[in-house]
């Protein structure tokens, strides 16, 4: 029997299987990699050689206004490791520089107050300045330009404000733009609602380009890159994450010559290869990434490369938040089949966008390729309005898995953490 873990919220459900059902456990090489130091030894190396750019002290020489756009309560990036480097950073360079601290929230709500602490410690809670994005604040926003897809770019006036505009975040494989990190800390980071719907237009979502791993003609990314350019994001600081949400690899400089460098040392470790089963039991890596169903669908993605046609995928996900997105929740629940929603979004212009759309067409494209069980905390009723069946432990999701495909010993895939593995196709030797 192989006994093999999955992260659920801020614990951990267990699965006994027998050995001849398991086609594969599939998680990313870094859970095997040893880092070259601790987070902060790599963090202070990757600033201290930045790619593509001068070093943070030398670029706050003589600005003012400097921003730091950090990620909000939904990533696992760990701000109390990059952070006060930054800060340091900026006041050797610059010891009067006038600092703030921008929450890039995107769409999501606004991030708590013991949701900062927790992040940043209450030191930096206390002494410097942060300000949460909020993407319908139009007062708040300003009109930069017109994106390479056609939209208005809409940005955070504190950003354009800034005299030196830079940003923390971590590099994951992402199932849309390709990687996460980097240029995304601009848009959808710090954007307005209307410009992040024209970003993730169903046009876009659809592109055989917007997947997992892809950079090269992804024009989600495309418009991205854009974006944090015309706002002049100047540096940044990201960082790769182990199983235990350890920094393993840091980089800094330039937003699209470090960025690109971190996507690569990704590549070399993220990759799984995958022989589809009939069942795949998928996660969100556990909090903070699994604290919603709209999150959760990124882990359902990992799940839908390994699944055949016609099979089962078991998503784990506490979502002690609940939907995570008001009109992905409505559009769900108000559309008949997964077939007749997506149908009816791709009806849709790239201006024509509604809030969520994007969640929207990619869960219902997985559910037109397998039935999902969704094992979390979230009440039953709201789980079915997604076309979701609801369960409570993994070992209810695997009796209702084998009564829907019909038989007892199913092939089974496991993916432990599902947004940290690129799931490949495996390939005849």
């Amino acid at each position: 029997m192989a006994t093999i873990e999955f992260p659920f919220g801020k614990t951990k459900m267990e699965l006994e299987l027998a050995e001849s059902r398991l086609r594969g456990v599939l998680v990313s090489g870094l859970h095997a990699y040893t880092p070259e130091a601790d987070g902060e030894e790599l963090v202070r190396r990757a600033m201290a050689s930045p790619v593509g750019s001068e070093p943070l002290s030398a670029l706050a020489r003589g600005k003012q206004k400097v921003v730091i756009i950090a990620s909000d309560h939904t990533r696992p990036v760990p701000s109390k490791v990059i952070i006060p480097q930054m800060l340091a950073e900026i006041r050797r360079g610059n010891p009067q520089a006038d600092i703030t601290i921008l929450i890039a929230t995107g769409c999501h709500r606004e991030t708590t107050r013991e949701e900062l602490a927790d992040k940043f410690g209450e030191k930096i809670l206390r002494e410097e300045k942060i300000y949460v994005h909020d993407c319908d604040d139009a007062a708040m926003l300003t009109d930069i330009g017109v994106l390479p897809s056609g939209g208005a770019c809409i940005v955070n006036k504190l950003a354009v404000e800034a005299d030196l505009l830079l940003a923390e975040g971590f590099i994951e494989p992402h199932f849309f733009a390709g990687y996460s990190g980097g240029r995304k800390s601009v848009l959808p980071g710090i954007c307005s609602r209307k410009t992040v719907l024209a970003n993730h237009c169903a046009e876009f979502i659809d592109s055989p380009s917007a997947r997992t791993g892809i950079l090269a003609g992804n024009p989600i990314h495309r418009d991205m890159v854009w974006a944090a350019r015309r706002v002049g994001l100047a540096y940044i600081v990201n960082v790769v994450l182990g199983a235990d949400k350890q920094v393993v690899y840091a980089v800094a400089g330039d937003v699209e010559q470090a960025h690109e460098a971190g996507c690569a040392f990704l590549s070399k470790y993220c990759g799984a290869f995958a022989e589809p089963s009939d069942i795949v039991i998928s996660t969100n890596g556990g909090y903070p990434l699994d604290q919603n169903i709209y999150q959760s669908v990124k882990g359902m993605t990992a799940a839908e490369a390994a699944v055949k046609e016609g099979g089962v995928i078991i998503m784990l996900a506490s979502a002690d938040d609940g939907t995570g997105g008001e009109e992905f929740h409505r559009c769900m629940k108000a559309g008949k089949t997964p077939r007749g929603i997506y149908d009816e979004i791709m009806t849709r212009g790239r201006n024509e966008t509604v809030g969520d759309q994007w969640m929207t067409q990619i869960l219902s494209r997985i559910l037109m390729r397998a039935s999902v069980i969704y094992v979390s905390n979230a009440d039953d009723d709201l789980v079915r309005d997604y076309h979701l069946i609801p369960a409570k432990t993994l070992d209810e999701a695997m009796r209702i898995a084998e009564q829907l495909i019909g038989k007892p010993d199913a092939s089974v895939n496991a993916i432990p953490d599902g947004v940290a593995v690129m799931v490949l196709p495996k390939t005849a030797d």
